[in-house]
């Protein structure tokens, strides 16, 4: 008996009870589009919308500190990126659908709403999904995208916005997805390890499904004719608790962008403004923003 309990005693050290499980790949499913993400993690659920051109993996360093802060978290790659399906033409990247494949990530983790999480193209699709469907956003943290309203305004009357979006019109011309490559694509990525991850990544996605969320959704002109599609909505009113940051070294959007954003919310609005960090701020200053982040949902858990 005493063996017994001897051996069963060093079991439990080899062996801890609380291990912690490694992440799963899962999936949902958005009118046959089948949507791929990573989940880890109990508790609140959050989920994380990356942008362009990233994949699921950008949010791994968040991931492990809102899990280690008591979270679910469940990472996507968007429709078109890694392992997500990659439907033809323009009208499947509109965002109605991209909104929906948000709903149908949150539905797969058998939640009736969500902490949303996004950056770049995740965060635009982040703002809509609490403007059009705020019943499903309990907490909304931005990074690097302003509000619509705001961006709108940048877009009519801000020359240096004006020039800074140049990139995004060339987006838009048809076949410049041709032009493009993976290793290209991951070389903002810094990490040799990590820029042949995303490689990888790249290699097997769409590049023209990455630019048709530019061809179906973003501002086209320029000046007080650089208006954004119907589809997107600028005047609906943001219900949940906003977190934005910002690196203020972004060359894409403009940081003025950001000025009156709490006029469009109707909850606590907070915005970090990080002098040191570019337009990839989860990477360029990582440790600040995952730390605002755990503790600005803590404060608002």
């Amino acid at each position: 008996m005493i063996r017994t309990v001897l051996a069963l005693a060093a079991a439990l050290i080899l062996v801890p009870v609380s291990a912690h499980a490694a992440p799963q790949d899962r999936y949902a499913d958005n009118a046959g589009v089948r949507l791929h993400y990573v989940v880890d993690g109990q508790g609140p659920l959050v989920v994380l919308l990356h942008g362009f051109p990233d994949y699921w993996a950008t949010w791994a360093p968040l991931m492990a500190d809102l899990n280690a802060a008591g979270y679910r978290t469940a990472a996507l790659d968007l429709r078109g990126y890694n392992l997500s399906d990659r439907p033809e033409g323009e009208a499947a990247y509109a965002m109605p659908n991209l909104i929906a494949d948000v709903a149908a990530v949150i539905a797969a983790e058998g939640q009736k709403d969500a902490v949303v999480v996004g950056h770049d193209w995740g965060a635009a699709i982040a703002w809509q999904v609490a403007m059009n469907r705020p019943d499903l956003v309990n907490r909304l943290v931005i990074m690097s995208v302003p509000h619509p309203a705001g961006f709108a305004r940048e877009m009519a009357m801000n020359r240096a916005q004006q020039q800074n979006s140049q990139y995004a019109r060339n987006f838009q011309q048809p076949g410049f997805e041709k032009t493009l490559t993976a290793e290209g694509l991951a070389a903002w990525v810094k990490d040799p390890e990590q820029k042949a991850s995303y490689i990888e990544a790249f290699r097997r996605s769409d590049f023209g499904a990455m630019l048709n969320y530019y061809r179906a959704n973003y501002p086209r002109g320029t000046g007080d004719q650089a208006a954004p599609p119907p589809s997107m909505a600028t005047d609906a009113r943001v219900k949940a608790p906003t977190l934005v940051i910002h690196g203020m070294k972004d060359t894409a959007l403009n940081a003025a962008g950001h000025a009156g954003t709490w006029d469009h919310v109707d909850a606590d609005t907070t915005i970090v403004m990080l002098p040191n960090a570019g337009h990839f701020v989860q990477h360029d200053a990582g440790p600040q923003v995952n730390r605002a982040v755990t503790d600005w949902l803590g404060a608002h858990r």
